[in-house]
């Protein structure tokens, strides 16, 4: 947001540097991105008057003139009347008219700022030397018009300075007012001025045309009927006011020249006079205004006017005047007129009813929205507006009037609009500012402080709190209207604290003790977790806890189950998000597509859901969860089982063995949602039977959709389920073996088809435990089932390994033969 020094000044005074200034205002309101001396872009820039101007010959548009400068730019070719000759081909180009001048040696405004600026000088145009350019707004960097120079008014006199007599000799403060998201008045240039003057310690008074007090309504000429005004839902808004101007002159396209350039300096192009007012008093008050052609809204409803501000209706539509056509939401807030949307409330008109050069009434707007509605409206539309900035930041609603009554005044001044009507104005519910209590002793105790009771008061009262103190010295402050973020005795002393600057109070080291609080047992886990899972390759992601409904449709799981976001940061994080595989899978295309042929990604954090309820306070429970998802563009081995060798390895190195049961039908829960049950496994603890998460590979149709490859397989995990039966673990350490290992291949063929892999594996550890003093590890080697045939093979890899002695082949055989027999016996297998 751009703040103009000059424009605070018209509101405040200000004595201070511009750098001090700046360095002020960053240490108690917001941070200065930059400070832009705008004064610079103008230097040499001159006020003229045309005193000839005649055709040149062979042109059939340039024109030579003779311009007044009274004489003031030196070092240029004059004739015998001080005069300086200047071709120009502007077609408003006229004897009489004040202009802008560009003398030689002049820098171009609008290449002020490019690598190479442009720098004007006497060269020839059609034979005829042209002593530099007269300059139409676009030169000038003011806004987009160049099909003539810029004409000023005829009071200006010749050889003024450009930049002084328009007040552009600015300094333009480029703030970042992501802090001030709290602060809807900070976003006027009254309300900007008033927190300057606060942190100046100088007492502020807001223009008397802008208080309740002081409003002032036009004189009534006309006799239109009032505006049908209702609000459908007082929670959609809290105030809307209408008024009808007649007799508007929408050719008049220059607003006050002062206006524009105010305008024009912090961003705002001009448009027309309607245009400009409702924009300059947005800027100078922060509420945005809209104006209708009041003939075109009346033909929309069969020539009558009955305002409803609602909720959008489903399949509803509506052309902007941008010339898009949206599809209205039910958290949209529309204004309709009579049952047909006219308007996208606090964001944009539609183009039904746009003023153009046609429009001779008006119905102004002024009126205050939803602000959480409107953040939704502004993600979902993509709507970034300096009217809806505004709204989004939560315009109070006794700021409606004296905006409304200031623009019929600027009007009626610039484009002879007359009030036709009496104010519309729908107002279903009034509020009243709290009065908060606090003392000088109760704040100092707070800040570390040593504010007095008046320097408190005077501190409020500079920025137009109404402040009482009783006899004991109990403060009590009720904050003005357009204060909603003032509530308990805190708000005040943050306040005061702001205002003298935080940095200006003593500095006195504490003293309570500050000893660290220790990690509890879970965090501790999380941590060895992290470094496991790291450990075995695999790479840790932390990802947005927010995630675009279509993410969380493409895991297959239940999007009615998810939070949604009503202020969401942007489009694309619309919902809390329900489990954490979908945010892994969303990254694995990504990264194949930079070029990463086979990795893991795992991530630890909270999820929410709507299955789990809400906590006492309201909030939603958090879940903790752990997933894991590895991808390969080429086909090392079966997917499923790399899984289950990170978990298995998990599982080891938290002293646990696990153990993996089919899913016979689908579990109907977010966190399996994903996965093919075909290819999937339950994962519970072998010791306690405890419940630890799913694994396996996804469904085709979530591959299809997160385009992922064919060899992609994952697990999520309960990491609270984890951590309890970790905790049951003894010490698994044991030395690393002095003596080599052995290994040997194990096919077992079945008859009976059925037979699965958890049950030969069960059954192999089973008989592994029996073995003693030495270390046996199994790992799995390949399932093999020909088309059609009645036999299933599966191969495992054994390594043996001793701690005091190398395995003779015979001890080796003996051990095979002891895992083997339990097969042989009790599932049928052979030994191949």
């Amino acid at each position: 947001m751009i703040i103009s020094l000059n424009w605070l000044k018209k509101y405040t005074d200000i004595e201070l540097p511009v750098d001090q200034l700046a360095k002020l205002i960053g240490s108690r309101l917001v941070e200065i991105e930059e400070v832009i001396d705008l004064g610079k872009k103008y230097e040499g820039v001159v006020i003229v008057k045309v005193v000839e101007c005649k055709p040149v010959e062979g042109s059939d548009h340039l024109n030579v003139t003779k311009v007044d400068d009274g004489g003031v730019v030196k070092d240029v070719e004059r004739d015998e009347n001080g005069l300086v000759q200047v071709v120009c081909g502007a077609p408003n180009v006229r004897e009489g008219l004040m202009a802008v001048w560009l003398a030689p040696g002049v820098t171009l405004p609008d290449t002020y700022n490019d690598p190479k600026p442009v720098v004007l000088e006497a060269r020839p145009l059609r034979g005829v030397v042209s002593n530099g350019m007269l300059a139409s707004a676009k030169e000038l960097a003011l806004w987009d018009d160049h099909e003539g120079i810029l004409e000023l008014e005829d009071e200006r006199t010749p050889g003024e300075s450009f930049a002084k007599a328009y007040e552009l000799d600015d300094y333009l403060l480029d703030i970042e007012n992501k802090s001030l998201t709290h602060r809807p008045d900070t976003f006027g240039i009254i309300g900007f001025a008033r927190e300057v003057a606060g942190v100046q310690g100088k007492a502020f008074k807001t223009p008397p045309r802008m208080t309740l007090e002081g409003i002032t309504w036009p004189e009534k000429v006309g006799n239109e009927p009032t505006p049908q005004v209702t609000i459908d839902n007082p929670e959609l808004s809290t105030r809307y006011q209408a008024v009808v101007l007649t007799n508007v002159d929408s050719r008049v396209q220059l607003s006050p020249l002062e206006i524009r350039t105010y305008l024009a300096r912090i961003g705002v192009r001009s448009h027309s006079a309607v245009v400009d007012i409702t924009n300059y008093m947005m800027m100078i008050t922060g509420q945005p205004l809209h104006a209708f052609d009041y003939d075109k809204l009346k033909a929309v409803n069969n020539g009558q006017i009955d305002i409803h501000v609602r909720a959008g209706q489903t399949g509803e539509k509506l052309v902007l005047i941008d010339d898009r056509e949206i599809e209205l939401h039910e958290n949209d807030i529309v204004i309709a007129n009579g049952d047909t949307p006219v308007a996208l409330a606090g964001a944009m008109g539609g183009r039904d009813t746009e003023i153009d050069d046609n429009t001779t009434n008006v119905l102004l707007e002024s009126a205050s929205f939803n602000l959480y509605n409107l953040r939704n409206t502004q993600m979902r539309h993509g709507i970034f507006s300096e009217a809806i900035t505004r709204f989004t930041k939560g315009q109070p609603a006794e700021l409606t009037a004296p905006v409304l009554a200031g623009a019929i005044d600027l009007l009626r001044l610039s484009a002879g609009a007359n009030r036709a009507s009496d104010i519309a104005d729908a107002y279903p519910v009034k509020q009243e500012q709290p009065k908060v209590y606090t003392t000088a002793d109760s704040m100092n105790a707070a800040l570390g402080s040593n504010f007095t009771t008046d320097d408190i008061v005077t501190t409020l009262q500079n920025v137009e709190f109404s402040v009482s103190v009783d006899d004991k010295g109990t403060i009590a402050a009720v904050a003005p209207y357009w204060r909603a973020d003032i509530h308990i005795a805190e708000d005040l002393g943050e306040e005061v604290g702001r205002l003298n600057g935080f940095d200006n109070i003593p500095l006195t080291l504490p003293m309570r003790d500050f000893t660290p609080v220790s990690p509890d047992s879970f965090d501790l886990f999380r941590s060895c977790v992290r470094s496991i899972l790291a450990r075995a390759g695999a790479n840790e992601v932390m990802t947005y806890s927010f995630v675009h409904g279509d993410v969380i449709r493409k895991a297959q799981q239940n999007v009615d189950n998810a939070y949604r976001i009503v202020n969401s940061l942007s489009p694309d994080l619309q919902y809390y998000r329900l489990t954490l595989t979908p945010s892994l899978l969303n990254l694995i295309h990504p990264n194949s597509k930079a070029g990463y042929d086979n990795f893991a990604l795992f991530e630890l954090n909270k999820t929410h859901s709507k299955v789990f309820g809400k906590d006492e306070d309201g909030t939603p429970k958090e879940t903790d969860l752990l997933a894991l998802t590895l991808s390969s563009k080429v086909d090392e081995g079966t997917t499923y089982y790399r899984a289950k060798h990170l978990l298995d390895y998990l599982g080891a190195s938290l002293g646990r063995s696990f153990i993996y049961a089919p899913i016979l039908q689908e579990p109907g829960y977010d966190e399996s949602a994903a996965f093919d049950i075909r290819r999937s496994a339950m994962v519970t603890d072998r010791e306690t039977g405890e419940y630890i998460g799913i694994i396996g590979e996804y469904k085709s149709s979530v591959k299809k959709a997160f385009k992922l490859s064919s060899f992609t397989a994952g697990f999520e995990l309960d990491p609270r389920t984890l951590h309890k039966v970790a905790l049951l673990s003894a010490n698994s350490y044991s030395p690393i073996s002095r003596y080599p290992s052995t290994e040997r291949d194990i096919t077992f063929a079945f008859t009976d088809i059925n037979t699965s892999y958890q049950q030969v594996k069960a059954q192999i550890d089973e008989s592994i435990e029996q073995v003693k003093n030495v270390s046996i590890e199994v790992y799995a080697g390949s399932i093999y089932q020909p088309k059609d045939a009645a036999a299933k093979n599966f191969s495992f890899t054994v390594r043996f390994t001793a701690s005091d002695r190398t395995l003779a082949g015979a001890e080796v055989n003996e051990m095979v033969a002891a895992i083997a027999a339990p097969l042989v016996q009790k599932l049928g297998a052979t030994v191949v």
